[in-house]
């Protein structure tokens, strides 16, 4: 059987973040991907990328809406492997955090924090302020994992794609798929130490 993955994408800016995942996570056969989009995330992929939402739910294996409380990820006792948040907005954090669930999303992200699995949520908001913060310090002692999009520049990277690939494959890091995307520090090979 499949491990299955919950791809939520909300409306914060980034959605390419979330693209990117469901296209890396086509390539790996033993993950089945569930999709969730809200509105301002299919908004957003029509302000931020040449996709169109059809073609963004064709990489996922399933598409769920964000209204139906009642898909399969909504309950504890459908099996996944864990949740990816990826672009979420303040709005969606803050439903995580306070166990708000009017949308699949946060639903979704709920089950898997009650269940123990691994949710990892990659907020996308800048500059921050002390309610941003809160926020997040709550959700990580709740048990999510918080991964904001920050570039890394030792993978000398070269292109915007560089960066957006390096933040993915990191976060299939956390869910244990090395996709050979990701430029692994080596130390300062050649530089004094």
């Amino acid at each position: 059987m499949a491990k299955r993955l919950i791809v939520g994408m909300s409306g914060a800016s980034g959605v390419i973040y979330g693209i990117r995942l469901l296209e890396m996570l086509k390539h790996q056969d033993e993950f089945e991907s569930h999709l969730v989009i809200s509105n301002g995330g299919k908004l957003n992929i029509s302000i931020e990328t040449n996709w169109d939402v059809k073609a963004v739910e064709a990489l996922a294996d399933v598409v769920h809406s964000d209204q139906n409380l009642a898909a399969s990820i909504a309950s504890g006792s459908y099996i996944t492997s864990g949740m990816a948040i990826m672009p979420c907005s303040m709005k969606t954090l803050s439903g995580v955090v306070n166990s708000y669930a009017d949308n699949l999303i946060v639903r979704a992200a709920d089950v898997i924090l009650k269940e123990q699995r691994r949710l990892v949520i990659v907020p996308r908001e800048t500059p921050l302020h002390l309610g941003h913060t809160r926020l997040m310090t709550q959700a990580v002692e709740m048990g999510a994992l918080m991964v904001p999009p920050m570039p890394a520049f030792y993978n000398d990277p070269q292109t915007v794609d560089d960066i957006i690939n390096h933040t993915v494959g990191r976060v299939m890091d956390l869910f244990g798929v090395d996709t050979g995307i990701v430029k692994r520090w080596q130390g300062p090979i050649g530089k004094r130490s």
